[in-house]
């Protein structure tokens, strides 16, 4: 049995169906990439994984157990994490109070202090800025305390949507270095990203997501050599 997988889940946004007849399953220690086009569905996948959307028809599984009807509240302690696109920061509360804030769950809040050490030491720049208005900080860094915040949670999966977005080529570097890093200290990764080049180089497997359905899928070495991925995604 995998450690996540999805089995032939259709979900709507009301009448409107997004996803259609989709699995796909993530390895314990894996970094998977999701990657397509905007309202191909990554971001209702994430959603629907980490239970703040319910598919109409099929089955997700996490550690065996099926979870495709649990609140959002049960994934988070069972140990799925979802980095929201956009950061959603608590803007005018300091870096170590929006850390805080990813360790409400019980099993995570008994290793607090200790969590946020490593969060330190993995993001050392949060620690010099720990005091700071979340408001005041760059686009980047803010993107860091959200990484942060979701690790607080002690995640055994990390979900991330568009960690990259809008942000300078430079950090978008530094980004996908940090999670390189987190999969490197043992947290299975899930990764959906627009930037197609970096997240793939950095991932196990990827899936290609078009209009709702799973298009392709493999190592991610030969997704980005494939002729269409070249075309479609990386403008060559």
């Amino acid at each position: 049995m995998s450690f996540l997988e999805v089995n032939n889940i259709d979900v709507y946004y009301g009448d409107v169906q997004v996803i259609f007849n989709l699995s796909m399953k993530v390895e314990e220690g894996e970094v998977v990439s999701i990657i397509g086009s905007n309202g191909a569905g990554k971001s209702t996948l994430l959603k629907t994984i980490s239970g703040l959307m319910h598919p109409a028809k099929g089955e997700i599984l996490f550690e065996d157990s099926f979870v495709q009807s649990a609140p959002p509240e049960d994934m988070v302690e069972r140990g799925v994490t979802q980095v929201p696109e956009g950061r959603r920061l608590f803007m005018l509360m300091s870096v170590k109070d929006n850390l805080i804030v990813g360790a409400y769950n019980s099993r995570a809040g008994r290793h607090m202090n200790a969590t946020l050490e490593e969060v330190y030491a993995l993001l050392p720049k949060l620690q010099e800025r720990e005091d700071q208005l979340a408001i005041t900080l760059s686009g980047g860094e803010q993107q860091m305390v959200a990484v942060g915040r979701g690790l607080m949670a002690k995640p055994k999966l990390l979900m991330l949507d568009e960690p990259s977005l809008g942000l300078a080529p430079i950090l978008i570097k530094d980004i996908f270095q940090t999670v390189r890093k987190i999969a490197d200290q043992g947290t299975t990764v899930l990764l959906v990203e627009q930037d197609v080049k970096h997240s793939l180089s950095l991932s196990d497997r990827g899936y290609v997501l078009e209009h709702g359905r799973i298009a392709m899928e493999g190592p991610a070495n030969e997704l980005l050599d494939d002729p269409h991925i070249k075309t479609a995604y990386l403008g060559l």
